[in-house]
């Protein structure tokens, strides 16, 4: 029902979308077969555009025109695909939306590569726009996602990590990037700086909604819902918010700790999941995420008032309430 829902969204402005995708597809030719297949794979994959979608909308609120707004949404989502590619490396995983790795596929190495190519080519072709401030902006958003991806290494297992650490490090890892993604939309089209940083400011409190509800859905969805297996996050030692607010529980504390120390068996796992969905941990952490989404769509309710203004209203909605 969720996906019906986004591709109801998406098809107001399908069009557009495709021709995006047809230039995604389009960046990652290569001579060589291995390479190319990899990516195009992880193109046919899915995932929900999410930030070219951004890109996109952002840019209506300017003087659109698609083959610019694509030279910022393009390389947005190479971005997006080479740090899973570098995280499914790191997490040693062999699934993602019930699809095999490339890592799985080609092995570390070839992976990394992979990774490495898609970065190169987000920075080519960005680098056909002239707007300094646009290349600022993709060059910092690259370095806190590294931030970011080293501050998730150091924090593994760190079981005292508060709210802010948390917090802190979804800023880097996930929600600069869509805030860039709306921002970069806003520059390629010349919209007004006021409205370029309320589009900012949308995307950053979205990005926080969409990270705290990808990691909830860690502990509340299914293996089938979520294409690899519940508790994942848990058991590699990424300690999300659900845990660190069930860590003060004293009932459940003891079967946390002993989850990150790989104690449990198959069965105590999905028992402790169990009594995480029905805890104060995911109740918290509901709220939490509600709070970013309002202060997302009041954000987006202070825009000009153009049509594609409901549809960013729709899809925010959207992600900070989705099942998978």
């Amino acid at each position: 029902m969720e996906k019906l829902k986004l591709k109801s969204i998406y098809s107001e402005f399908r069009p557009d979308l495709e021709y995006i995708e047809r230039e995604l597809n389009r960046s990652v030719h290569s001579e060589s077969p291995m390479l190319e297949g990899a990516c195009l794979a992880l193109i046919g994959s899915g995932g929900k555009r999410i930030r070219p979608v951004f890109t996109l909308l952002a840019s209506k609120f300017g003087d659109y025109n698609p083959a610019v707004t694509a030279k910022a949404a393009v390389p947005l989502e190479l971005i997006h695909m080479a740090s899973l590619v570098h995280d499914d490396v790191i997490d040693d995983a062999d699934l993602r939306r019930g699809e095999r790795t490339v890592k799985s596929m080609y092995g570390n190495h070839a992976a990394m590569y992979v990774g490495d190519f898609l970065l190169g080519r987000s920075l080519e072709i960005i680098g056909d726009l002239e707007d300094p401030e646009i290349h600022r902006v993709l060059s910092r958003t690259m370095i806190e996602i590294c931030l970011g991806e080293i501050i998730q290494i150091e924090d593994k297992y760190a079981t005292e990590q508060n709210l802010r650490d948390y917090l802190r490090r979804i800023k880097r890892k996930t929600a600069l990037l869509i805030a860039s993604s709306c921002e970069l939309g806003g520059l390629v089209s010349g919209a007004d700086l006021q409205t370029v940083r309320k589009l900012k400011r949308f995307g950053y409190y979205v990005g926080m909604s969409f990270q705290i509800t990808d990691d909830l859905l860690d502990f509340t969805g299914t293996e089938k819902q979520l294409g690899k297996p519940a508790g994942g996050d848990l058991l590699s030692g990424n300690i999300t918010l659900p845990a660190i607010i069930g860590l003060r529980d004293p009932e459940l504390r003891p079967k946390l700790l002993d989850a990150l120390n790989g104690l449990l068996s198959t069965e105590e796992v999905t028992q402790l999941l169990g009594s995480m969905r029905d805890s104060e941990a995911i109740r918290e952490s509901l709220r939490i995420s509600d709070r970013y989404l309002e202060k997302a769509l009041r954000e987006a309710e202070s825009l000009p008032d153009i049509p594609d203004r409901d549809s960013l209203i729709r899809i925010a909605k959207f992600i900070g309430k989705r099942k998978f």
